[in-house]
Parts: C-alpha cells; sequence; structure tokens
C-alpha cells in the first residue's frame, strides 16, 4: 500500500512579507514610545512616534512596488494605525500632563482615541467607494492618522525647545487633543501628496530641498517638527480652496485626463 504524498506548505517570497514587516515595526514603534512616556523619556516617546509615522508611510508604497498588495496588509495596516497613531500620542500626553488632571484628562484622551477609530473606519468603507471620483484621491477628508498624532504632540515638542512652563498644561493638552480630534473626523479636505508627480525640471531643487530638510531635521529635530506642523496646519485653507477648485472643473467638464489619478483600494498607503 504506497504512502499518499504529504501535501508542500505554501510558500511566500521574501518581497511580499517586507511590507507587512514595515507594518508590525510601526505598531512596535508605537507600542514602544508608551513605554518610553511611562519611564518619563519624553523626547524618544517623541521620537518612536515619528518613526511609526515614516513606516506607515513606507509600507503600503513598498507594497505597490513589489506587487505586494493584499487584504490582510490593509487590515493589518489599520489596527497598527489606531494602536500607533490613537492610543500611543494621547497615553504620552497622558503620562506628560493629562494624569494630574484626573478624570477629565482621561476624558480627552478616550474622545481623540474614539475620532480616530472613526476615521479610520469612514477611510476604510470610502475606498470601496464606487461613486469616489478620480481627482478626490488629492485629498484626504479631515486630517490624516499620522498628521492628527504629532498634531496633538505640538506641546510637548515646543516644551523641548522654550522649557515646561508654558506649554506642560492639562488645558493645552486638552484643546490640542480636542481640535485635532474633531479635525480628523471632520469633513475638511486636506492635500494629499502621495500620488503627486514632480515635473522633471525640478526633480533636482527637490532633492537638494530634502538634502537640506534631512540636515535640518537631525541638527534641531524639534524645531523642524514644529516648523512642519505650523506649515501643515496653515495649508487647511489653502487645501479647501483648492478642493473648491477642483470640484468646480470637474463639474464643468474642464479637467484633462492626466490630472485624473488611478484609485487602488487593494492596499491603504495612508489614511
Amino acid at each position: 500500500m504506497t504512502e499518499k504524498p504529504r501535501p508542500k506548505l505554501r510558500r511566500l517570497p521574501i518581497n511580499r512579507l517586507i511590507p507587512n514587516m514595515l507594518t508590525v515595526s510601526a505598531l512596535c514603534a508605537g507600542m514602544t514610545a508608551i513605554n518610553f512616556a511611562s519611564r518619563e523619556m519624553w523626547e524618544a516617546s517623541v521620537f518612536a512616534i515619528v518613526v511609526a509615522a515614516i513606516l506607515d508611510g513606507l509600507d503600503g508604497r513598498v507594497a505597490r512596488m513589489l506587487n505586494a498588495q493584499s487584504k490582510f496588509g490593509a487590515e493589518l495596516d489599520s489596527l497598527s494605525d489606531f494602536v500607533s497613531f490613537g492610543v500611543a500620542p494621547p497615553m504620552i500626553l497622558y503620562f506628560w500632563v493629562l494624569e494630574g488632571a484626573g478624570r477629565v484628562g482621561w476624558v480627552f484622551v478616550l474622545f481623540f482615541s474614539v475620532c480616530m477609530a472613526l476615521r479610520l473606519a469612514r477611510f476604510n468603507t470610502a475606498l470601496e467607494d464606487p461613486n469616489k471620483q478620480a481627482w478626490e484621491n488629492n485629498f484626504f477628508t479631515g486630517v490624516p492618522a499620522p498628521a492628527g498624532a504629532l498634531l496633538i504632540m505640538y506641546p510637548l515638542v515646543l516644551s523641548f525647545m522654550f522649557g515646561d512652563d508654558l506649554f506642560r498644561s492639562p488645558f493645552m493638552a486638552g484643546f490640542f487633543l480636542s481640535i485635532i480630534g474633531g479635525l480628523m473626523v471632520s469633513r475638511i479636505p486636506t492635500f494629499s501628496f502621495k500620488k503627486a508627480k514632480i515635473p522633471a525640471a525640478y526633480v533636482l531643487p527637490v532633492m537638494i530641498a530634502v538634502g537640506l530638510f534631512v540636515a535640518f531635521l537631525v541638527s534641531a529635530p524639534w524645531a523642524m517638527l514644529s516648523v512642519i506642523g505650523a506649515i501643515y496646519l496653515g495649508s487647511i485653507p489653502m487645501s479647501f480652496q483648492s478642493y473648491r477648485k477642483w470640484k468646480k472643473r470637474a463639474a464643468d467638464g474642464e479637467l484633462e485626463e492626466d490630472e485624473e489619478i488611478d484609485v487602488d483600494t487593494s492596499v491603504k498607503e495612508d489614511n
């Protein structure tokens, strides 16, 4: 009697696992930020959230480059985002200053986490919207999760430069948690640069600008993060005006084919 051959285990090439490895690394960075905050290592905790945001921005793009998009990766990315951007940053602020505010401080933490969960849920369902026009992918609806996570730590970053006397305040932390949480679930359009194309003539200046940005970020990280946060908040009114112009042009049929962007819902790149 012949033995039946054992079924071969399915094997996946390593390049298909790289995007999920980046996502898991972002999750670990978010959890590590909480650990740092519990030990009052504030600068390290903020740095860990920045690392999580960078990894979150890379995983979707790497998945597209390697043709490794999957539904599993998209769901893992969403769960990782909630922990890294919806739980870790408000917990850092709680350990930093809101714990002294008692129950009120905890309410602000819960409010932001709920807003993050609602934002991610809305983003996931919007990916499957058949009525969404291609040009709308130039914009997010509300502030995306990584940006919201970094913006709520603005008071903490400013305290690194100017001291705790002015910015280490439960009122200040609660204000940012409330405002940024509201912006995340709002319908305000904000710029999305994930599909942006750079003209060939501007490639060299852009690379030079990136080099200068990295140099300043390494030499004066907190000042650069403060400037970036201020620029991003200032860009929100501009994005609203730009959205209205795009919408009007689309209604008038004035958009060119190359101005429309294809939608790829197999993997999320940002949220």
